[in-house]
């Protein structure tokens, strides 16, 4: 179920690199999936023969929402949350595999497949030094579930529609009743990360959880904003399988890609992330550079209820009329890859879609003659990720080559999504999107943009035909225990997709980090947005952290052989 992606590095240090992927799980510390923190540098840096007790990075994003598992989206929330929060279950960062973090032992089947038992871990607590009970488990996935207020579902709640009710048995142990029986439920509960009930039972706690979270997870939120960004400390209460290597991390912040060129070069942080891509040859001299392929993709998004774009024949036209090859190698200086179906190609479960929109002027003239469209003109919104700023000319330029025009709008993520997508006036939205950081198996990725309200019922309003049609697949896809049949169904679902093109990717980028190998050990970067870092936690488990010192923190150990997976977060900017 892991996405590999083709990883390649220039100057290796001394010890060997080690691919991790997208999830921070336990004692992996998941330096955020986007730009998260501001804030001096650690006057305790890893350098100098001292011994390295903390961790700073820049990232490529500013926090855009708050911290409840059951809702957080932006890519610095979804960073943070999995070094603080943890599921019964998590993916290992490296192979995407599941692993037990509050479960004691692996899920136990019922006989008849509708019923799974989970015993948790002796001694959980969260950060505040309560017990991890049974009833905060079983509340953690009824809040999403059946929320207070069914009009406005959690973002989590699609991913486990094929529950029906969960259940504490005992102060230890949780039962989980399903409606139908389903694969993939070990590695699917992972994405439901366990809260303290007494922190969250109500509307009002529940939002004093949003901006001061409490997880059993191996580090703690010690101050957290858009200005000044993340610090995060060890939690002390922590017994899991992968404690933290470091006492804190601090995560600088910022969209602007030269301030994150000048944090690395001038020794204020160990890390960046989305390195630009202008800058990578004049990096690697002296730093060493990773380059991985992700499932993150540049999206078109159209209001599928307003006309002309109502029509998927106007839609289809503006995704030929983009020469991909072109602006891969012109906005991306080629760390790119055409889309060919709406996964990525090094993901495991790759299918080719059926129509695959190769540049072809010709046909999007065509296309918008058959469907009546003359002098198109409309507004392009456009979020302001760096990738998307630097594509979205190029794409308005080639457009005109069809006789469209395009006029482009720049708006910060929580702008174009809480105020622009919403109102009737909209009509397309270019953006990226990556809600692999949860998972990376095809229902999970299909059912972030296609299944639910929030995405294509809110805000690409696509059809109901269309949502039942999509709803149906998937629906079947998840309750065959054929593998064969199962896949067969998904290369439906994104055929579906593909043809239809309410949301569709343009193109799926490369992540390039950038880390000094003198301060860092064992670093790779992730393919999604974000740095990462982890304890050993098992045979395969990948890490990055100081530089091995004698004292407080102890030797690291060099993580084994692995692959990666892609992310985002849900964006290199936010998975939704």
């Amino acid at each position: 179920m892991s996405t590999t992606g083709k990883s390649r590095s220039w100057r290796v240090p001394r010890r060997r690199v080690r691919p991790l992927a997208v999830a921070s799980l336990g004692a992996t510390l998941a330096l955020g999936l986007v730009a998260c923190s501001g804030g001096p540098a650690s006057t305790n840096a890893v350098s100098g023969g001292k011994a390295g007790t903390s961790i700073e990075a820049t990232l490529a994003f500013t926090l855009s929402s708050g911290f409840d598992p059951g809702n957080a989206s932006s890519a610095v929330a979804t960073a943070v949350n999995q070094h603080v929060f943890e599921g019964l279950v998590d993916l290992d960062p490296i192979t995407r595999e599941p692993y037990n973090a509050l479960a004691k032992s692996d899920p136990t089947p019922g006989a008849d497949g509708l019923t799974y038992t989970v015993t948790l871990r002796d001694g959980a607590k969260f950060s505040d030094g309560t017990p991890v009970t049974a009833e905060d488990v079983a509340w953690s996935f009824t809040r999403v579930l059946k929320p207070a207020d069914p009009k406005a579902p959690p973002l989590m709640q699609g991913f486990v529609s094929f529950l029906d009710s969960v259940t504490a048995k005992d102060a230890a142990t949780v039962e989980f009743k399903l409606k139908y029986p389903f694969a993939l439920f070990s590695e699917r509960i992972s994405v439901i990360k366990v809260v303290p009930k007494a922190k969250t039972g109500d509307a009002a706690a529940a939002k004093a959880f949003d901006t001061a979270p409490i997880g059993s997870g191996p580090f703690k939120v010690d101050s957290a904003s858009k200005e000044s960004g993340i610090k995060l400390s060890k939690n002390e209460t922590y017994n899991g399988p992968r404690p933290a290597k470091v006492e804190t991390m601090t995560w600088n912040t910022t969209t602007e890609a030269s301030a994150r060129v000048s944090d690395l070069q001038g020794g204020r942080v160990q890390a960046i992330e989305a390195v630009p891509y202008l800058n990578v040859d004049s990096l690697k001299d002296k730093y060493t550079i990773d380059v991985k392929q992700a499932f993150n993709q540049v999206f078109l998004m159209f209001n599928n209820a307003a006309a002309p774009f109502s029509d998927k024949r106007v839609r289809q036209a503006l995704h030929y009329a983009i020469d991909k090859d072109a602006v891969i190698k012109t906005a991306l200086n080629g760390y790119g890859s055409p889309a060919t179906s709406y996964l990525d190609e090094g993901n495991k479960a790759y299918q080719k879609a059926a129509t695959v929109y190769d540049y072809n002027p010709d046909k999007a003239k065509a296309l918008l003659q058959e469907a009546g469209v003359t002098n198109l003109s409309f507004r392009l919104d456009t979020t302001d990720n760096s990738v998307v700023k630097d594509v979205a000319p190029l794409v308005i330029e080639q457009w005109k080559k069809v006789g469209v025009n395009a006029t482009l709008n720049t708006v910060p993520s929580s702008a174009i999504y809480g105020d622009i997508v919403p109102k009737d006036t909209f009509r397309v939205l270019m953006a990226t999107g990556d809600p692999s950081v949860f998972g990376v198996d095809t229902d999970l990725l299909m059912r972030w943009y296609y299944f639910g309200e929030t995405w294509p019922g809110q805000r690409y309003r696509w059809s109901d035909a269309n949502r039942k049609a999509m709803g149906d697949l998937l629906d079947k896809a998840a309750q065959t225990s054929d593998e064969a049949a199962r896949k067969a169904l998904w290369k439906q679902a994104l055929d579906m997709v593909a043809d239809d093109a309410p949301l569709y990717p343009i193109l799926h980028t490369k992540v390039v980090t950038a880390y000094d190998p003198a301060k860092l050990d064992g670093f790779s970067g992730a393919s999604t947005t974000g740095l990462y870092s982890g304890a050993p936690g098992g045979p395969g488990f990948a890490h990055w952290g100081p530089r091995p010192r004698r004292g407080p923190v102890g030797p690291l150990v060099p993580g084994g052989a692995g692959g990666d997976a892609p992310a985002p977060r849900h964006e290199k900017e936010n998975p939704c």
